[in-house]
């Protein structure tokens, strides 16, 4: 299960950890992000202890950061929760949004924020991606996604049948994944930061402080 939504201060973390642990109490297995990937300020912190400038590690970060994502959503997970709270929707959790709805995988949206745009509604582009229907209670988020998988057909994803550009994201989220799998590197930014440059990194040296 993939949860995607706004992560930029310790209340949307708080809400995304509580969507999180409602799936996990109902037996499902959550990727969130932040917790169970990387945290991109935590480990270009770690990244510039270990010798990189600041632009050049938040470049090579981000590539990491897409591809394990991408990986986790395409491939790892077979359905996303996505909250819509704040002004706007996060413009990243709009973009997975867009790639499960695209690859058919089981969505449900949710909102309990009263901010809009268009008349008092979201924008239809962004609702039509959860059949203009969103749960606006943490609780009742479970039961929702069972219904939605009920009425999803869900077709396993052929790898090899999967868009250029697509399927060389995914492959390159595997390897990353596997190798902080491997370096139980959940929660240490400074393992991750290993695995993410000896994948992602730049194959010069590194540029002085």
């Amino acid at each position: 299960m993939y949860c995607a939504g706004p992560l930029f201060n310790q209340s949307e973390r708080d809400e995304m950890t509580a969507i999180a642990e409602v799936l996990v109490s109902q037996g499902h297995s959550v990727f969130l992000p932040h917790r169970d990937g990387m945290e991109f300020r935590l480990v270009r912190e770690a990244l510039i202890e270990q010798g990189w400038a600041p632009e050049i590690a938040g470049s090579f970060l981000h590539e990491a950061i897409f591809a394990l994502d991408v990986y986790q959503l395409a491939i790892a997970c077979d359905a996303m929760v996505w909250n819509l709270n704040g002004r706007v929707p996060d413009e990243g959790a709009v973009s997975e949004a867009a790639i499960a709805w695209t690859l058919g995988k089981p969505l449900i949206g949710f909102q309990d924020d009263a901010r809009s745009l268009i008349a008092g509604r979201v924008n239809p582009l962004l609702v039509g991606l959860v059949d203009f229907v969103s749960v606006c209670r943490i609780k009742d988020i479970p039961t929702a996604l069972e219904a939605e998988r009920r009425k999803t057909k869900v077709t396993p994803i052929d790898h090899d049948r999967l868009p250029v550009k697509l399927k060389t994201t995914v492959d390159r989220g595997a390897e990353l994944w596997k190798a902080l799998q491997k370096e139980k590197a959940e929660g240490e930014n400074k393992i991750i930061a290993d695995c993410v440059t000896k994948l992602f990194g730049p194959s010069s040296n590194k540029e002085t402080r």
